[in-house]
């Protein structure tokens, strides 16, 4: 059975990008990312449709929602 999230690690080395990257992003909201206490893990099916350019609520404005880390 395959787990349905991924680390920040992980979804590092899938995007091509380094772990402090993939972190600042986690964080400005670029990437999806699901917060469980003060750890992050990135919803497989979420970012394979970040990767094919899906949008994940609705809009196409990927921009954080200021103070929640969301994207709107």
């Amino acid at each position: 059975m395959e787990r349905e999230t991924l680390t920040v690690e992980e979804a590092a080395q899938v995007l091509g990008i380094g772990r402090s990257c993939a972190y600042e992003a986690a964080r400005q909201g670029q990437i999806p990312v699901v917060r469980v206490g003060r750890r992050f893990v990135v919803p497989r099916a979420a970012l394979e449709e970040f990767l094919q350019g899906k949008d994940l609520e609705g809009s196409t404005d990927r921009t954080p929602q200021p103070g929640t880390g969301k994207l709107r």
